[in-house]
């Protein structure tokens, strides 16, 4: 195998993929990248078992061939070479080792053969539909802080997918959750998707497809079965392999009495939240809101560091009521309210809360109150 590529195409191309490779592995092959060269074309793969993504460019490609090396080694080594430089990768006869030239620099590195490479079968995946790629960043990002990281409830460590009804309108419906908070985000169900089975994206696969979307300018193709699906961006293709588990009965968790309605202005709500919480303990991260006609009191108080509070005024008519919240849950459901007011939707002290925003009604929070 010879080729010569430009290092800033080899470097984006490579960042694609290695970081899917885990840091530490049992299993040799996988801290390896996979190289083929052919036709014109420098194609890198790299894969956990779990999750696959597959990067072409194009290349100067004087000799094909394939080979693997170690995943990290070679993106620091492309990483700190000077912009600009000309890149040659070459194997010799026996293919035990790949060499990268540019300019002065001449680096020799381990191979393991390509044959020992787990090969990424898809399988049939009869679901297939298009989103843009600012939809797609928008499913992600009004919900996947809510993933949970508990290990023992799998389920739940991943986006839940699926189509779904709002009204009478179908939609395609993007559900997580970590039993303390939960985001829900809706759009227009996509052309193809209408039989879709309901999916659990998995955690790992979520951040991938995240990093990808911001460089992505035409629409993502996604396909999909019970188990696998695949997601092909402009030259990166995505394949993961889903959560197997039943994600539980989130409508049970969405409160249709909330009657104690008010809108504050989620800036001014955000900051106050924040200046407040940083007398909070480090464990609770407890903020009490006192609710009354007009304003709304935070306060925080922990033995160490003594008490805060501040008013933000707010539009609520209704009985006055205390509520307590985790600080960070409450900023990072605000933290996705675009709009300039939010509106909080409240029932008691010990209920779920549901947060929105007043001009996007396409995202809905449901948090659960702590004791203060």
């Amino acid at each position: 195998m010879k080729l010569t590529i430009e290092r800033g195409a080899l470097l984006k191309t490579l960042a694609h993929v290695q970081s899917v490779v885990e840091r530490r592995n049992t299993i040799p092959i996988l801290s390896n990248v996979l190289i083929e060269a052919a036709d014109g074309r420098l194609s890198l793969t790299a894969t956990d078992m779990d999750l696959t993504i597959v990067d072409s460019v194009a290349a100067e490609v004087s000799e094909p061939g394939a080979t693997t090396t170690p995943a990290h080694t070679f993106y620091d080594i492309v990483r700190k070479l000077p912009d600009g430089a000309q890149v040659e990768l070459s194997t010799a006869g026996d293919g035990n080792q790949i060499t990268l030239r540019a300019g002065r620099s001449v680096f020799t590195l381990a191979t393991l053969p390509r044959e020992d490479f787990p090969a990424s079968g898809d399988g049939d995946l009869p679901h297939r539909f298009t989103l843009q790629p600012g939809d797609l960043r928008n499913l992600i990002d009004r919900t996947r802080f809510a993933i949970s990281t508990e290990e023992t409830r799998y389920y739940l460590n991943g986006i839940y997918v699926h189509a779904s009804e709002s009204g009478a309108v179908p939609v395609l419906r993007a559900v997580a959750t970590d039993g303390h908070r939960l985001a829900r985000f809706e759009m227009p169900l996509p052309d193809g998707a209408k039989n879709l089975p309901g999916i659990i994206l998995p955690r790992k696969a979520v951040g991938e497809v995240r990093k990808l979307i911001d460089e992505a300018e035409e629409p993502v193709e996604i396909a999909l079965s019970d188990t696998r699906v695949k997601l092909s961006f402009d030259a990166t293709v995505l394949t993961s392999k889903l959560i197997d588990g039943t994600f539980p009965d989130y409508e049970r968790v969405i409160p249709s009495g909330n009657d104690k309605v008010l809108q504050v202005d989620c800036q001014s709500f955000k900051d106050a939240v924040d200046r407040v919480s940083t007398i909070s303990t480090e464990k609770s991260r407890a903020v009490k809101l006192t609710i009354e006609d007009g304003g709304i009191v935070l306060s925080a108080s922990s033995p160490e560091n003594g008490t805060a509070t501040e008013e933000v005024p707010v539009a609520y008519s209704g009985p006055p009521m205390e509520i307590g919240f985790n600080s960070r849950y409450l900023l990072d459901i605000a933290q996705q309210i675009e709009g300039g007011e939010a509106q909080i939707s409240l029932a008691d002290s010990a209920s779920p809360t549901i947060v929105q925003d007043v001009s996007d009604t396409s995202a809905l929070y449901v948090l659960m109150p702590m004791r203060v």
